[in-house]
């Protein structure tokens, strides 16, 4: 989704040799491929957009599978771009880097300073791992590999799969189906009272080529060698309620909506602190309702052609 986001918004900008590979050209769990790829291609810049991503449901069922995933994604393109000669990378993360118990709004200075959510503690370990590797071959070898952590994102080009979506994509295809089999409720899980911040993916391909492009004085004056990765958010949140709320808008459903209070709430609220990005020039420009009107659309669009297909 965020690698799509960035590739179109390069390719408008025409000024740049693109090379790209999809995961079926090239696996990039695969060191040797990996390797073959980078010192044929001899790119001068790398975005690290590429990971093993899912929901709750997905994290807890296949832990396994997204710690070693991202861990070998981040480890072969990382170093075999450096060995490639590549002085230049972005790479992206998230906010499941950050504490349980972490302080609200989260500061890029919380990372590693307590323990983190059970349920996506993998993930996490592998993203954190990620940003390590960037700051240390800065450190070793006077490289210029950045990192972006984005508060959840969701938008075009979104996975809207019954098991492995995230929470708006998932209330999305939800309210849409009750709207065509005119039911009259909408179960969503836990009190709805957790709050979350949701970030569209084309803000985040903005933000991504805004961080990539900063001159090295500025972004070295507002980041530090040993804590170098930059929050990406709104700065704004809204309860899971409210957003089931928009979404019921949007689709057109008029029934109830009605909260699972047996299921669990999660963190009580996930905030990126992006005070630092702000400083540096950029914010968020794509409020949640109208970006979630633009999502359905898409999804729309989707169904029409028969991308997506509705389970039974």
């Amino acid at each position: 989704m965020v690698g799509g986001a960035i590739l179109r918004r390069l390719r408008a900008q025409g000024e740049h040799d693109l090379i790209t590979a999809t995961s079926t050209e090239l696996d990039l769990t695969d060191q040797a491929a990996v390797r073959k790829f980078m010192q044929s291609q001899k790119p001068d810049a790398v975005i690290l957009a590429a990971a093993k991503v899912g929901g709750i449901v997905a994290n807890n069922t296949y832990p396994a599978q997204f710690i070693y995933e991202n861990l070998m994604i981040e480890c072969n393109v990382i170093h075999q771009a450096f060995a490639a000669g590549c002085q230049k990378l972005l790479q992206l993360g998230s906010s499941c880097i950050y504490p349980r118990e972490v302080t609200q709004p989260m500061a890029e200075n919380a990372l590693l300073t307590g323990i983190l959510e059970p349920t996506n503690e993998p993930y996490a370990v592998a993203k954190i791992a990620g940003i390590k590797l960037c700051e240390s071959y800065n450190r070793q070898y006077g490289t210029d590999y950045r990192s972006v952590m984005p508060t959840n994102l969701y938008g075009v080009g979104d996975n809207f799969h019954p098991e492995n979506s995230h929470v708006l994509p998932a209330m999305i295809r939800r309210f849409h189906n009750a709207v065509q089999d005119g039911a009259d409720e909408v179960v969503i899980w836990g009190t709805g009272t957790p709050r979350r911040e949701f970030l569209n993916v084309e803000d985040m391909a903005d933000a991504s080529l805004f961080v990539m492009n900063l001159d090295r004085v500025t972004y070295d004056a507002n980041t530090d060698p040993m804590l170098s990765h930059i929050n990406v958010g709104t700065g704004t949140d809204v309860s899971v309620l409210e957003a089931a709320q928009m979404i019921a808008d949007v689709t057109g459903f008029e029934g109830r909506i009605t909260c699972d209070t047996t299921k669990p709430d999660g963190a009580m609220r996930k905030l990126m602190d992006v005070s630092r990005l702000t400083a540096m020039g950029w914010s968020a420009r794509i409020g949640l309702r109208e970006g979630l009107a633009q999502t359905y659309i898409w999804y729309l669009e989707q169904l029409a052609s028969g991308a997506v297909v509705r389970e039974k």
